[in-house]
C-alpha cells in the first residue's frame, strides 16, 4: 500500500508519503518565500514524495513565531508561492500550504511587543504571558486566516492546512489548558472549536469547496494521570468529528505543546515499539470519521509504515526529520535500497541557518 496512489481531498496523490510541515528558516525577513525553499520542495517532489506540506506560514505579522518564517499575510506573496507550486507540480508532486498564528508562541519583538491567546496563561520555559484576545481581535484573526486560504488557492496550492496543533493559536483555543474563556469562544468542546469553524465558514465564502485540511493536536502531551485539565482523547476525537462534519477533508494527527516537555520531537527512537507514538489516537480517529487520516510522529521503518496502513491506523505516512536527512527516502524504500530511515531523531536539523541534517554530513 505504501506506493499505491490514492485520492485525497479530491485530487490524486501518487503514493502514501507526506512531508509533514517543518519550519525551514529559509524565508526573507518579511516572510517572502525564497527560491531556496522552492529548491527543497522540488527536490522532494523529484524524489517521489507524494504530498508536501510546507513550513508554517503566518497569517498576520502579530502571529509570527520565528525568524525567517514564511508569511501569507499579504497578496504580494502570491506570485512567489505560485512559482514554487509550479516547480513541485512539474515533478508530479502535490503541495499544501500550512497556515498558522503563533498564539502563545508568538515571537516577541520591538514591532510586536506582546503575544495574543484565548487566555492569559504563561508559557512555561519562556515566561511569556500572552494578552487575552478581545472578541474583535478574534474576529480579525478569523478574517486573517480566511484571506490566507484565499491566497493559497490563488497561488495554486492543491489544498491548505490549518495548523491546529503544537501550542499555536488554534491549538490554544481547542485545549482547556490554554483556553479558560467564559464566553462563546471557550467552555464546551464545540465552543472551543468555534473559531476553527468560523475560519472554515468565512473561507468557504471566498474559495468555495477548495480543500481545507487540519493538523490536529490529539493530546497536549502531559503525562497520563496528570491533574492538569488538558486536551486528550476522547475529547480530541470529538473535535475531529466536528471538523469532519464541517467540511475538513483530511486530518493529520499530531500532539504536544511546549509546556508538556519534548513531546513534539521525541529523541532516541530505537525500536519499532517506540515508533508512531500517536498510532492509537489515529486508529480511534479513523474509526470515528470517514475522511482520510494522516499520521506523523516517529515513524522510522518500512515494516511499521506498512503495518500502520494495513492494520487501519492511518491512510498516509507523514514524516519530517527523515526527509531532512534523506530527501530520496521514498525511492530508496521503493527500490529496496533501504528498509528504514537513517535519521536517528537527534533534532540537530533544527538549524537557524536553514534546516539540514547536521548528524550525517556529506
Amino acid at each position: 500500500m505504501l506506493f499505491e496512489p490514492m485520492t485525497l481531498c479530491g485530487f490524486d496523490v501518487r503514493n502514501r508519503f507526506v512531508r509533514s510541515a517543518t519550519h525551514e528558516w529559509m524565508a526573507q525577513a518579511d516572510g517572502t518565500p525564497t527560491s531556496r525553499i522552492g529548491d527543497m520542495y522540488e527536490e522532494l517532489a523529484m524524489n517521489e514524495v507524494g504530498l508536501i506540506i510546507t513550513g508554517y506560514a503566518y497569517v498576520n505579522p502579530k502571529g509570527k513565531s520565528d525568524h525567517l518564517q514564511q508569511g501569507i499575510y499579504d497578496d504580494r506573496f502570491i506570485e512567489a508561492y505560485r512559482e514554487i507550486v509550479s516547480r513541485v507540480h512539474a515533478q508530479g508532486g502535490r503541495i499544501v500550504l500550512q497556515v498558522v498564528h503563533g498564539g502563545r508562541q508568538t515571537m516577541i519583538s520591538t514591532d510586536n511587543p506582546y503575544a495574543l491567546a484565548p487566555s492569559s496563561i504563561t508559557l512555561k520555559g519562556t515566561g511569556t504571558t500572552p494578552e487575552e484576545m478581545s472578541e474583535q481581535e478574534i474576529l480579525e484573526t478569523i478574517e486573517d486566516f480566511a484571506q490566507a486560504v484565499r491566497r493559497c488557492k490563488e497561488a495554486g496550492f492543491d489544498a491548505v492546512q490549518l495548523h491546529c496543533a503544537h501550542g499555536f493559536l488554534l491549538s490554544n483555543f481547542i485545549s482547556p489548558y490554554t483556553n479558560r474563556r467564559k464566553d462563546m469562544w471557550g467552555g464546551s468542546i464545540i465552543e472551543r472549536t468555534q473559531v476553527i469553524l468560523d475560519i472554515i465558514k468565512r473561507s468557504r465564502e471566498m474559495v468555495g469547496d477548495y480543500p481545507i485540511m487540519v493538523k490536529l493536536n490529539v493530546t497536549d502531551g502531559f503525562p497520563k494521570g496528570s491533574k492538569k485539565n488538558s486536551l486528550d482523547a476522547p475529547e480530541s476525537i470529538e473535535i475531529a468529528k466536528i471538523l469532519a462534519d464541517n467540511g475538513v477533508c483530511a486530518i493529520e494527527v499530531s500532539g504536544g505543546i511546549a509546556d508538556a516537555g519534548d513531546e513534539m520531537f521525541r529523541t532516541k527512537i530505537s525500536s519499532p515499539e517506540e515508533e508512531a507514538y500517536y498510532r492509537e489516537y489515529s486508529r480511534m480517529m479513523k474509526e470515528a470519521i470517514d475522511i482520510p487520516v494522516i499520521l506523523v510522529g516517529g515513524i522510522r521503518s518500512k515494516g511499521v509504515m506498512e503495518m500502520l496502513l494495513e492494520d487501519g491506523y492511518t491512510d498516509m505516512i507523514s514524516l519530517s526529520r527523515p526527509f531532512i536527512a534523506e530527501p530520496d527516502l521514498v525511492a530508496k524504500l521503493r527500490t529496496g535500497q533501504a528498509d528504514a530511515v537513517k535519521c536517528i531523531s537527534c533534532n540537530q536539523c533544527s538549524d537557524s541557518s536553514g534546516i539540514k541534517c547536521n548528524y550525517f554530513k556529506d
